[in-house]
């Protein structure tokens, strides 16, 4: 069970000004607990690699106690209002989160869905959506409901609030990623839908309590939706917008991208249309485009219902398989090069660990040195 103890100064080494994810997570590779990385003196920090003196001050000065205690303010409201805290080191943070270079260290949740889910697919799209973009996005939603898949958005106007309505209407779980703490609903005009999410689904952000709708927050958030998503729809998109952020973020990530088509001459899909010519994402038609590009379509019942991937228990493996467990179930297929980079597995380690999982039959290998779950 994670203490509030560990929690705090968790919390804490997230909240200190200049020193970002990355650079958490290699105080914590040097240091091993949050609570050890802020107990380390100035020498020791010293030899981190890419912590210089700037960081040292911050970390052993004034803003230790300052970050202490707004963290401890942050574990009492949270446990006071049903908030989850995860740091990156929990079994429930989302481990699709987990692949992605720039992922925030720590979330704050509030729901009742799995954040692990088999199926996961993000539904996005301009703020100003026009009819033929509402009704496309509630007949994507209607598609899919046979796979049972969790679907993301950003809880903001046009296409995302109707993508979590329609997910709601339906009876799929749905989770809204904020820009914002969680304490500060944007646009408060939302607060009955995601009020109704927090009982069929969730609300989620890596902002803490009180912080406010800044707008340079909205590009950090979408990130978290791409890393998120197995694959991500883009309904309808303007040239320029938060939409085709969140496309080019999931194909950086190695994630399936798909545009829906609009009417020739619509302004608010001509971000989609541009997607489909430049090959960037798939022509979303109809809901067989997304189960054949997802592999959706591969994981039939016997009755002919859709089901997702096995699940597999933690402890039937050593941490390093179930790591690259971990990271087959976020990109469903990976070349061993990626494999070895992403879990911090050595390569030679790496070649017998997949040779050991493929006589238990947990993997198979591809051509060209790729690997996928059975």
């Amino acid at each position: 069970m994670h203490d509030t103890d560990t929690l705090l100064y968790e919390v804490a080494l997230t909240l200190f000004p200049n020193i970002g994810p990355q650079m958490t997570r290699q105080l914590m590779s040097y240091g091993g607990s949050a609570r050890n990385v802020l107990h380390l003196p100035p020498g020791k920090l010293r030899k981190v690699p890419g912590v210089g003196p700037a960081t040292v001050a911050i970390l052993t000065g004034a803003d230790r106690t300052a970050a202490l205690n707004q963290a401890e303010s942050i574990v009492r409201k949270a446990e006071k209002d049903g908030v989850q805290v995860l740091f990156y080191t929990s079994k429930q943070f989302p481990a699709r989160l987990k692949q992605i270079a720039d992922a925030p260290a720590l979330l704050y949740y509030q729901g009742t869905a799995d954040l692990n889910q088999p199926k996961t697919l993000a539904i996005v799209g301009t703020r100003k959506a026009t009819d033929y973009g509402r009704e496309q996005t509630e007949r994507l939603v209607q598609g899919v409901v046979q796979h049972c898949p969790l679907i993301i958005s950003g809880l903001a106007y046009g296409i995302d609030i109707a993508a979590h309505r329609a997910a709601l209407q339906e009876g799929l779980e749905t989770v809204g990623v904020m820009a914002t703490g969680l304490d500060v609903l944007y646009p408060a005009v939302h607060r009955k839908t995601a009020e109704k999410m927090l009982t069929q689904g969730g609300l989620l952000t890596e902002f803490p309590f009180g912080t406010q709708p800044d707008k340079y927050n909205f590009p950090s958030r979408n990130r978290i939706i791409a890393g998120l998503s197995d694959g991500t729809v883009v309904v309808e998109a303007a040239r320029k917008g938060g939409a085709l952020i969140t496309a080019d973020l999931a194909l950086g990530y190695d994630r399936d991208v798909l545009a829906v088509p609009g009417p020739l001459g619509s302004a608010a899909s001509e971000g989609c249309h541009e997607l489909i010519k430049a090959n960037r994402a798939a022509l979303y038609s109809e809901p067989q485009d997304l189960e054949q590009l997802l592999n959706w379509d591969a994981a039939l019942h016997l009755n002919g219902k859709f089901k997702g991937p096995p699940t597999y228990n933690p402890d039937d493996f050593t941490p390093a398989e179930f790591s690259v467990i971990e990271a087959l179930q976020a990109t469903r297929e990976e070349h061993i090069d990626n494999l070895a980079w992403k879990t911090q597995v050595p390569m030679h380690q790496m070649a017998s660990l997949l040779l050991g999982l493929e006589f238990r039959n947990v993997v198979k290998a591809l051509p060209g040195k790729r690997f996928s779950l059975i």
